[in-house]
């Protein structure tokens, strides 16, 4: 039978290399300890992570190696697994946020995104600090309407934990995933996968401290909505919503969702987009080309406040594709937003 001897042993282990690190388990600190006792040879493996995902494989394959090179010593190796020590949680960077809002909708296409941003820069020329998070995963639409495509985030240090700097524009601080996938790119993920990077964006970007933050759900109600629910404490909820029924239909679902019992966030109102059509060359005309009347009767039939409405005009579309909202030069829209926003002030104060 071969002699037992401890280096013949360590270059055996040195053999086996760690399929994530590519580095063999001696050099990197993997093997612990080891001791021949009369029982066998004891191995203490320790991982610089919890749950280390090959640990289990790399046992059975450090057992096979040694009783091939030492058959004395089969079912006599004893191999224990000592995790890396749980790492303290870090702090979450919306901790110094003083109001968080969820911006939402039933549907597609009512222009929530263009509410978001506008909303944003109103409450910003009140005087407020304000941050907006994209949360609209898989297809993010913040960097185009703030006008920051190719804005590419830098990582930072405060204390051992690590965060990423928002983009800052018009003196409002914005996160989204649009910063760190190619515009071209289409994101085929499923739920975790959003759910990581969502709770990432919202728990790593350096915020610092805001009055509001404004989150810019994706339409409908499902994994992001709930995990946008579970990771942050929202002050509340507005609904954007067409005059058109289906977009009603769709904005009563919303509603509803916030307001169930395993959630239970306040909705301050709904919001009506395209109320009506303003031409530039008839700026007293309205064409309700839409409906009429869409906004108020959700509102009315969930038992929330219409907080107000906003009309079409052709350079809101402008605004957004430009990157330059709305409400930063049209004192008419302008206006219809700070009353919005006033209303919203109104209700989270009423929260404190």
């Amino acid at each position: 039978m071969n002699e037992i001897n401890k280096e013949d042993i360590l270059n055996l282990l040195k053999e086996i290399i760690h399929p994530e690190s590519k580095q063999d388990i001696v050099s990197t600190g993997i093997v612990n300890a080891m001791a021949m006792t009369e029982e066998g040879l004891n191995i203490v493996l320790k991982f610089t992570r919890q749950r280390d995902p090959f640990a289990n494989s790399l046992k059975k394959q450090i057992a096979a190696n040694i009783t091939r090179a030492y058959p004395q010593l089969k079912e006599r190796v004893f191999i224990t697994i000592e995790e890396a020590p749980k790492p303290e949680p870090v702090p979450s960077a919306a901790k110094d946020v003083k109001h968080i809002i969820a911006v939402s909708s039933g549907k597609g296409g009512v222009g929530k995104s263009t509410v978001s941003t506008n909303l944003a820069v109103t409450l910003s020329e009140m005087g407020y600090n304000v941050g907006i998070l994209d949360a609209d995963i898989y297809g993010p639409s913040l960097p185009k309407m703030f006008g920051l495509e190719g804005y590419e985030p830098l990582a930072v240090k405060r204390g051992e934990a690590e965060f990423t700097l928002p983009a800052e524009k018009w003196n409002i601080k914005v996160a989204s995933i649009g910063f760190f996938i190619n515009p071209e790119d289409v994101l085929i993920w499923r739920g975790p996968m959003a759910h990581s990077a969502l709770k990432q964006l919202i728990h790593q970007t350096l915020w610092e401290e805001l009055d509001f933050l404004l989150i810019d759900m994706p339409p409908g109600t499902g994994d992001v909505h709930l995990s946008i629910i579970n990771e942050l404490k929202l002050s509340g909820a507005v609904v954007v919503t067409t005059p058109q029924q289906v977009a009603v239909a769709d904005a009563l679902r919303g509603i509803k969702m916030f307001q169930t019992p395993q959630i239970e966030v306040p909705v301050f109102g709904v919001i009506e987009n395209m109320s009506w059509f303003t031409p530039e060359e008839l700026p007293d005309n309205r064409y309700y080309i839409f409906g009429r009347g869409g906004g108020a009767e959700c509102a009315n039939r969930t038992g929330v406040d219409f907080l107000g409405q906003i009309p079409v005009i052709e350079s809101i579309a402008e605004g957004s594709d430009t990157g330059m909202p709305i409400v930063l030069y049209n004192e008419k829209i302008e206006n219809f937003y700070r009353e919005i926003c006033s209303k919203i002030v109104e209700k989270v104060s009423k929260t404190e």
